[in-house]
């Protein structure tokens, strides 16, 4: 292979070419970042272009040997041919329908454009290998294991050894003022909700009864607060609770339409990249050591992660799935999130879910000897990724800047609620996100009204394309030998899964989908998803006196593809549609499948 380095290169694909098919819900995604990453095709742009249930994308050019990639919905003998079975199958719709009271889909592809970004990290990852002297030239992923990703947390607390902190039952935001605002009301302290909801005279024994529910949405994707709160929202104008939220410390957040959010879309990537010191890679060898060969094509590289929650912790777990070794800058006393319950031999299980195999170091950034370890640290690393406040990093001497001065050659990574591209925007947090940029909207079918997902669509997007930004980064810095900046957000999260309803908006089109759209279909034990395709023939059917596998059977006599609607998570790890892909780790806490296999 000859050299990919190139001193004319700006972004990490200039100079090569790609080609792609497939199921265009994953192969939309492929395309516009290849294309916003500098690749070039003959084929252009066009929603829906593509066919097929296996997508298949080559990288050429740049000096590189071909890199394909191949992004399936699943494996053939699973039944699982597209966006609704998956998200049956995989559990999404039961984590999403909590809610509600009962499994439902996202209207929006969620799975396939997860699978997308899947797919271009492992292209971006063999690339990165290959410029390291890697053997890998291919890499397979599929929508099954996205999905079994996105829920992995929640997957990890159904099999903990205790219960959850919170009640599991129907439930949550938006709520609705006296004038038809529906809004998102966001806080970390108890005192601030405390505040807010005595301010509109709510009663006590509500607001403290409420907190806990909303404390552990996020961990729960459901929030079942007493009915009184609701009532209390009601009452009140929206400008009065707009004046009670700045007065005590909350954030509201009213849902934006859809068409709102195109007429202000400023079509940016989802991700930045820009080189942060002149300086060439130092003398510290990034080849590929021949002994980690096998390692992953990250083998050898060293992640520093300063993450809290989910977005940067996952991105961190991706590049450490990847070979990466990734060490977690934790406070003194460690991540007090490691205690958050449930828990599986005395650790948080969904804290294994994002952090196992990582190491730890614990650094208080507050003292500047202990900032001075870390920037002896990051001396010595590939990667800095943090999601810190806002200006916390420049406020602590921690900034790209300051430690391309440690490092010329680090990749730095920050991962963010939204880029500084919106102003006025509120808290950057996965709910408020939602709720601002239409995704509230896209999630439900015409007919209903808009609501957020509880399930935390963004932040685990968000971490996904955290990593595709350092595997980008990363591939940059090997091509001109420069150090690199890359900046990723929720913001570009909600962007990049409402893209095609974006575009239909920006038409005049409706940007939602049809009323009913993939909801269930109750059986005599159970329920059962019919592929997007057939779920108008699968509906002329009388399949409620019929249990699950009869009416399965019977759909599949007329040709129509259906499968069953998992709704104890728990269930997975017996299920299948995906014999031997679910594992526990020493802790006893299950394990999702690596989303890639390379060869």
């Amino acid at each position: 292979m000859a050299s990919p380095a190139t001193t004319q290169t700006v972004r990490p694909l200039d100079t090569l070419r790609f080609d792609t098919s497939g199921p265009p819900q994953i192969t939309s995604v492929v395309a516009d970042h290849l294309r916003l990453l500098g690749a070039r095709t003959d084929r252009p742009a066009q929603e829906g272009a593509s066919t097929g249930t296996t997508g298949g994308t080559t990288l050429t050019g740049g000096g590189f040997d071909p890199a394909h990639a191949t992004a399936t919905w699943a494996d053939r003998a699973s039944g699982l041919t597209d966006e609704a079975t998956v998200q049956a199958a995989t559990g999404i719709m039961a984590v999403h329908g909590r809610r509600d009271g009962g499994p439902r889909g996202l209207a929006v592809d969620y799975a396939a454009t997860a699978t997308g970004v899947l797919a271009v990290q492992g292209l971006l990852a063999t690339l990165v290998g290959q410029a390291r002297g890697g053997a890998a030239r291919a890499v397979t992923t599929g929508a099954d294991r996205a999905g079994l990703l996105a829920v992995s947390q929640y997957l990890a607390a159904a099999g903990a050894d205790e219960g959850e902190a919170a009640e599991l039952a129907a439930g949550g935001p938006p709520f609705t003022s006296s004038d038809g605002v529906l809004f998102e009301l966001e806080t970390l302290d108890a005192g601030a909700w405390a505040a807010f909801w005595k301010a509109l005279e709510a009663p006590a024994d509500a607001l403290r009864a409420g907190w806990r529910p909303f404390q552990f949405r996020y961990a729960t994707a459901c929030a079942p607060f007493p009915a009184a709160l609701h009532l209390t929202a009601r009452a009140h104008s929206w400008e009065r609770i707009r004046r009670a939220a700045a007065a005590y410390g909350t954030e509201v957040c009213a849902l934006r339409p859809l068409a709102e959010r195109a007429a202000e879309h400023d079509g940016a990537a989802p991700w930045s990249l820009a080189p942060s010191a002149p300086g060439r890679l130092t003398a510290r060898s990034h080849r590929l050591p021949g002994a980690a060969h096998a390692g992953g094509p990250l083998a050898g590289l060293t992640v520093l992660e300063a993450g809290r929650r989910i977005q940067a912790p996952l991105a961190a777990h991706l590049l450490g799935l990847l070979g990466a070794d990734v060490i977690r800058i934790e406070p003194p006393g460690g991540d007090p999130l490691r205690g958050m319950p449930p828990a599986c031999s005395g650790i948080s299980a969904r804290w294994l879910a994002l952090n196992r195999g990582k190491r730890a170091v614990e650094i208080d950034i507050k003292r500047e000897g202990d900032r001075r370890r870390l920037r002896e640290l990051t001396a010595g690393a590939d990667v800095f990724l943090h999601n810190w406040a806002p200006g916390k990093a420049a406020e602590l001497g921690l900034d790209c800047a300051d430690l391309a001065r440690v490092n010329p050659a680090l990749v730095y990574a920050y991962t963010s609620g939204w880029a500084d591209r919106i102003q006025d925007a509120p808290m950057g947090t996965d709910f408020m996100v939602q709720a601002r940029t239409g995704v509230g909207e896209a999630v439900r079918p015409e007919g209903e009204a808009p609501a957020p997902s509880l399930m935390t669509l963004l932040d685990v997007l968000g971490g996904l394309l955290g990593a595709e930004a350092v595997l980008a980064g990363l591939l940059l810095r090997e091509r001109t030998g420069h150090g690199v900046r890359v900046d990723s957000s929720l913001l570009g999260a909600a962007d990049t899964l409402t893209a095609p309803a974006l575009r239909r908006a920006a038409r005049g089109e409706n940007p939602r989908r049809p009323a009913g759209f993939r909801l269930p279909v109750p059986t005599a034990d159970g329920l059962l998803a019919p592929a997007d395709a057939d779920a108008h023939a699968v509906a002329l059917h009388d399949l409620g006196g019929l249990p699950t596998t009869e009416a399965l059977a019977r759909l599949h006599e007329h040709g129509l593809s259906a499968t069953e609607v998992t709704t104890e998570l728990s269930d997975l790890h017996h299920d299948p549609r995906f014999t031997g892909s679910i594992s526990r780790d020493a802790h006893g806490a299950p394990v999702v499948p690596d989303p890639w296999s390379f060869v």
